[in-house]
């Protein structure tokens, strides 16, 4: 009984830390004006009676974003995803048989260029352990929907299957091609981007940093259908049976604005701290002006000053909306010195925060070793 409770107070002791963050950003850059030959319709199937500039323009301006990068043909989420995951391995000390569990955030699974069929068999985590040639049988994998949410998720699991004795390290990925399953006759179509990062959760006996608290909540009233799945807009296409990812932008906005900046106010003051004491809040990457109004919002729930700037980095400009990979990817950018005015040092205190389909919100706060 002794040594029984001495092992659950040697687990409750455990740090998990990051040890290992890599990337993939493909090379395939698409800019706004690569659009201008669309045909953009309504909801009702009606054309848009302003031109393709007007519409790009106006589009611009709301989201921020000027650019995304798109995978190459031919290749699948769980492609980017290796890719990231080598990267990560490669500045990690952990070895890759030595993983206990590998986790992979997606919502769409692989993807063919030609059809927008969802391919989740085998896994896609079990797929990347193939790319990686990980012999070890003790490597579990498995899959995670939770829409963009889903790599922060997947590193509150990881974190608390260390910190309960289940694993001592655990690879979260979160990767998509969100290009194969937009609706190309839908100006939000522009939002969405492909993309991988990968990062590497290591328990600890000892460290001055790692995993410190965590907020989760789901809405799935009303909120279920803000982000859901719907035919193409152009109507002689909106009867073949295919499918796409539709969005009401407006309520999503206004949903994300009241309940983001509560659940980042949770999750850090479980961690008994105030919004003084972080240093950066790794945002999803959904609309530059959705996620500056949520952040300001989060200075006006604590009363303070607001310097939007300093403390939330930003990608969305040029890479674009890639859903569970825009928060791995920043920290892989922000850690290579990538990210202009922007770095983190030993004993920062970062917050990662998302709102995505579902509607799931979730943040985790982090304090660099």
């Amino acid at each position: 009984m002794l040594s029984n409770s001495n092992e659950q107070e040697n687990m409750s002791e455990l740090k998990v830390i990051i040890n290992g963050v890599g990337s993939c950003i493909p090379d395939n850059v698409v800019k706004n004006e690569d659009f201008l030959g669309n045909e953009f319709y309504q909801e009702n199937g009606e054309r848009f009676t302003n031109d393709n500039q007007d519409i790009i323009s106006k589009f611009e301006k709301i989201t921020g974003i000027k650019e995304r990068r798109y995978a190459n043909k031919g290749q699948f989420c769980s492609d980017l995803a290796s890719i990231a995951a080598k990267h990560a391995l490669a500045n990690s000390t952990v070895n890759k048989e030595d993983l206990d569990y590998i986790i992979f955030a997606h919502n769409f699974g692989d993807l063919d260029d030609d059809s927008n069929r969802i391919d989740m068999m085998p896994s896609l985590a079990a797929k990347v352990k193939h790319q990686l040639e990980i012999e070890n049988p003790s490597t579990s994998c498995y899959d995670i929907i939770f829409g963009c949410p889903g790599w922060v998720q997947g590193a509150i699991q990881a974190t608390q299957m260390i910190r309960c004795g289940d694993a001592k390290a655990v690879m979260v990925i979160g990767a998509e091609t969100l290009s194969k399953i937009v609706d190309h006759h839908d100006r939000d179509a522009m939002i969405f981007s492909d993309g991988a990062g990968a990062v590497i959760f290591q328990g600890v006996e000892e460290s001055t940093g790692g995993f410190l608290s965590q907020a989760s909540r789901t809405d799935a009233s009303v909120e279920l259908h803000y982000l859901a799945m719907g035919p193409s807009f152009k109507p002689e296409l909106s009867t073949n049976g295919n499918k796409f990812i539709k969005m009401k932008g407006r309520k999503i906005y206004e949903y994300a604005l009241v309940n983001v900046a509560e659940a980042i106010k949770t999750a850090i003051e479980k961690a008994n701290l105030d919004l003084a004491d972080i240093d950066k809040i790794l945002i999803h990457q959904a609309n530059e002006k959705m996620d500056e109004a949520i952040l300001l919002k989060l200075y006006k729930l604590y009363g303070q000053a607001p310097n939007v700037h300093h403390l939330m980095p930003m990608t969305i400009q040029d890479l674009g909306n890639s859903s569970v990979a825009t928060i791995p990817t920043m920290l892989d950018l922000i850690l290579r010195g990538k990210i202009e005015g922007h770095e983190v040092k030993s004993g920062d205190r970062l917050v990662f925060a998302s709102v995505g389909a579902g509607m799931h919100i979730n943040a985790m706060v982090y304090q660099m070793p």
